[in-house]
């Protein structure tokens, strides 16, 4: 996971670097996406997890 993390880390600093701040807003949350994309096909994140109100998740 750290190898992971650094590469994700550089992937946002070429972005920044080379794009602008723009690019690496658009770099953070595409990689956001990706991840949650990733957990949900995992099977480790369920999408109703994320819709619950909280009067749901004490039931």
């Amino acid at each position: 996971m750290a190898v992971v993390g650094l590469i994700a880390g550089m992937a946002l600093g070429f972005a920044g670097y080379f794009g602008g701040f723009g690019a690496f807003l658009l770099v953070a949350a595409l990689g956001a996406v990706g991840f949650v994309v990733g957990r949900f096909l995992e099977g480790d994140l369920d999408l109703g997890d994320l819709f619950r109100t909280r009067d749901d998740r004490r039931r």
